[in-house]
Formats: structure tokens, C-alpha cells, sequence
């Protein structure tokens, strides 16, 4: 198959989940011989207009981000042009969409009418800039948050109205498209995401891997993987340490990743007196982060809310490392079908001081039972969360797209 990916991000750098996903997909699909191509803006990282990353051909649009109207306005004609350009000498079997933005502007295009379309919900626009952006005072600024909101929603359903068939990683996300925009279930097909099983695996010498990352070695150590933003509790999490070091004193946490409230959150953990037992270790590249997952004991997921899979949850999972999550979104299907007793009471700081302080004195006090959870973590992973599981799926809906 000749397949395109219509993103607003690149595989060029991972950074996130929809990178991820992304990448995932493109390469994996490429590797078994499709030819496979990326429709998507140029970011400022980006040396050029089209790249080649494993077999994928990249290819970029240029976009004027001065402000929201040259933004949308630039996204729509020149993502439209370079689609009409590419489908002159690409006859594509089946477009994939990724986000909204690109998506729209390719469905603009009398040339995109032919073609098979899968819309990929990863998760809602609009939800996601309502949560970034908190809603202002100014009754000018109120006006514009929420054009802002409703522009997103009304792209992102014209988006998903236009595809032929929608693919939701979780049932957290199929259900919220059939209550947000009231798409008949039968039009909506779940494909999990997944997880390199190479890359992510249990450490075969933990202390080795703490101290290349310079960590302690003795400590009960705690992880943590996000951007920090409002959304994914990380002061909870900072708020619940005040408890759990008085009971676990010999713990420390690891919070990796960066974000508009790193500040905030190491002035809150300097008020608090906690600089001793947390860490910051701003964004983590990518070749370095399995080793954190290795090198914790337990990773701490304290999503507020917009879980739409959580792919750190398998990440973590897959070295070894069990999961203590919020019961949000896709955290809570994950963790409900491996051990609900990894689930927080709810997204409190007081429910996530109980459950980790629990969780740390039953390792402590039993040493050989965080050996046997991270065998078990390790075994779920690999019987339900294969990237090879995703790309037969994936490559099947497309085959069966393009007859649809």
C-alpha cells in the first residue's frame, strides 16, 4: 500500500505520545513494505521541507505563527497546496489522520475526495488547549479562550465527520466520541496502543543502571515521566511526598520532563523542604529513558484528567516497573485489567500518599515481592501490548478501508 500520515507533529523528534504513535506506526509499516508518507508543519527544529527518517519521507509545510489567525490561515493553504502537489505523483491508497489541523486542511482538497480516510483519535484538540490554557479574566481574553475552544471543537468534528472510519486507542477515548460528537459505535474501531518490547525490559543489574544515571543505589526510588503542566498532577504527587517521607523516609522521587510549571513546581518542593528527596531531571532524551524505568521501583502516574492511553504506563510496565496511577482515562482501563490494586482511590494527594506509602513498606518488608511484580508487570505487557499486535490491526483496517 501507498499510505499517507496527515499529522501536525513529526517523527523527527519524539517528544510525546502522538510523536510516539507516529513514529511507531510510519516506521513499522514501512519496514514491511509499504511505501509510507508524512504529511505535516514545519517546526522550527526542522533543516528542510522533506526528510526521509527510516524509510518514511517527511514531508513539511511552512507556517506563520505571528498569531491564531495567520496560523490557521497559513496551516490551510499550504498544508492544502503541498497535499495537491503530493497527489499529482502519489496515488495514495489510504490517508491517515492523525490531528486536526492538517486534517482539515487536506479535506479542503477536491483531490482528497478519492481516497480512503482513517481519522486516528489520539486525543480531543480542544480539550487539550482548554487544559494548557487556563481561562483569563479579562472579558477580551474570555471572548478569544473561548473562539479559541470552539474553533478546535468545530475543525476536529468536520475532521472526523469526513473520515471514513475512526480509530480510538482506548475505550476512555471511544466513549468520549460517542457522547462529545455522537458518532454511531460501529463507525469507531479500538486499536491499543503499544510498546517496543526490545527497547523497554526489566534491568538485568539495577544498581549498574543507577549509578550510570548517578542515583542513589540504597533508596526506594519513585518515578515520574510527564509535561509539566496542569494536567498531570505533578503537585499532588510533590504535596503527597510530605506524607510518604515520614513514613518511607528512605525514598526519592525522580520527576523527568519539562514544561511551563517547572518553576512553580521546584519552588513548591523548596517551600515544602523537599529538595532532598526530589529530583528534576528536565526532559529526558529518548535513548536515556528506558534506563529510568529501570533504575525506579515504582512509577507514579497522578493524571488530574486527559488520559487518553498512556503509553508511559506500558513504557514502565514493559522494564519491570510497576504502575501507581489515577483512576483516569486510560490509566484506569490499563491498570483495571492488570491489578487494580495499583489504582489510586482517586486523584488526591492524600489517596496517592496512602497507596505509595502502602505499596513501598509491602517491598520493603517483603523484598522478593517487587522481583515478582516486575515479572508480572513485564509478562502483561508482552501478552497485550505489542507494537506488532497495533500494525496488524492498523494494517488491516487500511486494507479493508480502501474497499470500504
Amino acid at each position: 500500500m501507498k499510505i499517507l500520515f496527515v499529522s501536525d507533529v513529526s517523527i523527527q523528534d519524539v517528544i510525546g505520545g502522538a510523536e510516539r504513535v507516529l513514529f511507531e506506526q510510519t516506521t513499522r509499516l514501512a519496514a514491511k513494505g509499504h511505501d509510507v508518507h508524512i504529511l505535516t508543519r514545519r517546526l522550527p527544529s526542522h533543516q528542510s521541507d522533506c526528510d526521509v527518517i527510516q524509510n518514511v519521507r517527511e514531508w513539511r509545510y511552512s507556517v506563520n505563527q505571528s498569531n491564531a489567525v495567520t496560523f490557521f490561515v497559513s496551516t490551510m493553504r499550504n498544508c492544502k497546496k503541498l497535499f495537491e502537489t503530493l497527489a499529482k505523483t502519489n496515488n495514495f491508497d489510504c490517508i491517515n489522520f492523525h490531528q486536526p489541523f492538517s486534517a482539515f486542511a487536506v479535506m479542503m482538497s477536491d483531490s482528497c475526495k478519492k481516497n480512503s480516510k482513517v481519522y486516528t483519535c489520539l486525543s480531543f484538540a480542544f480539550e487539550e488547549y482548554a487544559s494548557r490554557n487556563a481561562e483569563p479574566h479579562s472579558l477580551i481574553k474570555k471572548i478569544a479562550h473561548s473562539l479559541h475552544i470552539v474553533s478546535r471543537r468545530r475543525i476536529e468534528q468536520k475532521a472526523l465527520n469526513q473520515s471514513d472510519r475512526i480509530v480510538a486507542l482506548s475505550r476512555f477515548t471511544r466513549d468520549k466520541l460517542l457522547n462529545v460528537y455522537g458518532f454511531p459505535v460501529e463507525d469507531i474501531i479500538i486499536i491499543p496502543g503499544g510498546i517496543d518490547l526490545v527497547r523497554f525490559h526489566p534491568a538485568d543489574d539495577k544498581r549498574a543502571v543507577r549509578e550510570r544515571l548517578h542515583l542513589p543505589t540504597e533508596k526506594m526510588i519513585l518515578l515520574t515521566v510527564r509535561n509539566l503542566v496542569q494536567r498531570m498532577g505533578i503537585e499532588n504527587l510533590i504535596i503527597a511526598m510530605r506524607e510518604i517521607i515520614r513514613l518511607v523516609p528512605d525514598i526519592y522521587l525522580i520527576i523527568g520532563g519539562t514544561g511551563p510549571l517547572k518553576e512553580d513546581l521546584a519552588m513548591m518542593c523548596r517551600r515544602l523542604n523537599l529538595d532532598r528527596y526530589i529530583h528534576f531531571t528536565g526532559f529526558i532524551p529518548e535513548d536515556a529513558l528506558p534506563e529510568y524505568y529501570q533504575a525506579a521501583d515504582i512509577f507514579v502516574l497522578p493524571t488530574i484528567e486527559l488520559e487518553g492511553f498512556g503509553l508511559v504506563t506500558l513504557e514502565a510496565l514493559a522494564s519491570g516497573t510497576p504502575v501507581l496511577g489515577t483512576p483516569v482515562g486510560g490509566t484506569l482501563e490499563i491498570l483495571s485489567r492488570f491489578d487494580s490494586g495499583l489504582l489510586f482511590a482517586d486523584k488526591s494527594h492524600e489517596a496517592i500518599s496512602r497507596l505509595v506509602i502502602e505499596t513501598c513498606k509491602g517491598y520493603l518488608n517483603q523484598p522478593d515481592k517487587l522481583q515478582l511484580d516486575s515479572e508480572r508487570c513485564r509478562r502483561f505487557a508482552e501478552k497485550y501490548y505489542s507494537w506488532d499486535n497495533n500494525i496488524t490491526a492498523t494494517e488491516a483496517l487500511f486494507l479493508e478501508s480502501i474497499k470500504y
